[in-house]
């Protein structure tokens, strides 16, 4: 069985067709999924699914690209992780691509979300693009390592170079590869995903974005994270099925979930 780490089910494309959705989950052997919060005011959509549904689970956090939403604090993202069903803090990072100008306010926002994930036992889950400096940077600052008492995370959506997928597993992240990693003009992302530790990888779908091929440019769900655990076996010459089992078995030891 697969497992989609991240996905957002909660947005229109997917929540007005969920029957569907989990319908596919099934027949394509996918047995759970991480519904990931991106800001405050959506977050009781994000609790209600991972309520509802068993097979679900759920974050709680600020993504990095959110500027006009209300900022969280300390103490509101401690509280509202205080759940059974929150397993993890985020998603949260840097995004220096889509946001230009003086970005302190994002710093700051990601070192909030570290110090919540330390004050929680929960993981993190790390959006960075075009900032993947300044991201080990402030994990280092801030402690985010088991080493330094934190609890790591994952690096979601992961599209960096082989040093910054280094630097994270020597804090004790997790890589998770999306639908990108089978696009055909990702040959070095394609290097990395054969090339890291297995015991350290997850796969996920980031869906309704970034569908993976044979679907690239239609609406993306989680059913499809299957597409991009056979792409990575066949990159690494191995089984679809261990694959499947190995990237399941990080999900629950990552996010403290029993199977």
């Amino acid at each position: 069985m697969y497992i989609d780490s991240h996905c957002h089910i909660n947005f229109p494309d997917l929540a007005e067709r969920l029957p569907e959705i989990f319908g596919k989950m099934a027949e394509n052997q996918v047995s759970h999924a991480l519904c990931v919060s991106v800001d405050l005011p959506d977050f009781p959509q994000v609790l209600a699914l991972a309520e509802q549904y068993p097979n679900v689970y759920a974050s709680v956090g600020v993504h990095p690209d959110y500027e006009d939403t209300p900022e969280p604090t300390l103490d509101e993202l401690i509280r509202l992780a205080d759940h059974p069903r929150i397993v993890a803090i985020g998603e949260t990072g840097l995004d220096y691509y889509r946001l230009q100008g003086d970005l302190e306010w994002q710093r700051e926002r990601f070192r909030t979300h570290i110090r919540a994930s330390r004050a929680t036992g929960k993981p993190l889950i790390i959006h960075t693009r075009s900032a993947s400096e300044d991201t080990i940077r402030i994990l280092q600052e801030e402690g985010a390592s088991p080493q330094a008492g934190g609890v790591a995370g994952v690096m979601h959506c992961f599209t960096e170079s082989q040093a910054v997928a280094d630097a994270a597993i020597e804090l004790g992240f997790y890589i998770s590869f999306s639908g990108i990693v089978t696009f055909k003009s990702a040959k070095d992302l394609q290097q990395v995903a054969r090339t890291i530790p297995l015991e350290r990888m997850l796969i996920e779908t980031d869906s309704p974005y970034l569908a993976p091929v044979p679907f690239r440019g239609k609406t993306n769900e989680p059913g499809y994270v299957r597409h991009v655990g056979e792409f990575i076996a066949d990159l690494r010459g191995i089984s679809a099925a261990e694959v499947a089992r190995q990237t399941s078995d990080n999900f629950f030891k990552l996010f403290g979930i029993k199977p």
